[in-house]
């Protein structure tokens, strides 16, 4: 159906203009009822969309600045791979201030979904330490050395708290306003040892010695391992320490 499914909003729904950023989305500014909001195009299947969707209906429910899906007028909050979001203003974060208050919304993302289960087809960084694969993974796709600087990073997780990730809160990801920190684009969402959220310029986690070492390195591997082999995924699999020297 495509974009003819807009009609499913509302008669008076219209797209404005298309918006940068999607990889993976047709992502346009539309109206709806008079309201900006932006409607995303894309191939997902139903389960993941759910999930996504589940995700973010509880964290609206739940006080966080999110942009939760505006149903159709029927009631569905997808139809064939068209989602309806609100529209989130504000600016990225900029001050070490700013980043604090984005590690301070992510810890709240976290408390929020302990628990959550696993969105349909993705794997934990840990869960790599076993299996191959998960989404737009595959760690057969890296040479062995890769491989094994990557998972020596992500063992050092191991045991810390499991819950929803956003799993890209880079400063485009953010808008910010004096009185809150919305999280946009959650493609990458998944579940994750929720300190992988938490590998933010300043350092606005406040990690301390070897806590923001383990952090940075399986952040970096996560990266290398999710976009290879693009020349961003090469440059952060050079921030990851050789096996030899990991474990030392």
């Amino acid at each position: 159906m495509g974009w003819e499914a807009l009609k499913l909003w509302g008669d008076d729904v219209v797209r404005v203009e298309r918006l940068t950023g999607g990889v993976a989305n047709d992502i346009w500014s539309v109206r709806i009822g008079g309201q900006l909001a932006v409607a995303r195009l894309g191939k997902r299947s139903d389960a993941d969309l759910g999930w996504e969707a589940g995700l973010l209906q509880h964290l609206e429910q739940n006080g966080l600045a999110v942009p939760a899906p505006i149903p159709t007028v029927d009631g569905r909050l997808f139809v064939d791979g068209l989602v309806v979001m609100k529209y989130m203003d504000g600016r990225p974060p900029q001050s070490a201030d700013d980043w604090r208050r984005v590690a301070a919304t992510l810890r709240e993302l976290h408390r929020l979904t302990a628990g959550w289960p696993q969105r349909p087809g993705w794997r934990s960084s840990t869960d790599l330490l076993v299996v191959d694969r998960g989404t737009r993974i595959d760690l057969n796709a890296m040479p062995a050395e890769a491989v094994a600087r990557c998972r020596a990073a992500w063992a050092r997780l191991v045991g810390r708290p499991m819950s929803a990730v956003h799993g890209d809160p880079n400063p485009g990801n953010v808008r910010m306003t004096e009185d809150r920190v919305a999280l946009i684009d959650w493609d990458e969402a998944h579940v994750d040892v929720a300190d992988l959220d938490l590998d933010l310029p300043f350092n606005a986690a406040g990690f301390e010695g070897d806590a923001h070492d383990i952090v940075a390195q399986a952040s970096a591997a996560w990266e290398a391992a999710v976009c290879w082999k693009d020349d961003y995924s090469v440059r952060r699999l050079a921030e990851v320490r050789p096996v030899a020297e990991a474990s030392r």
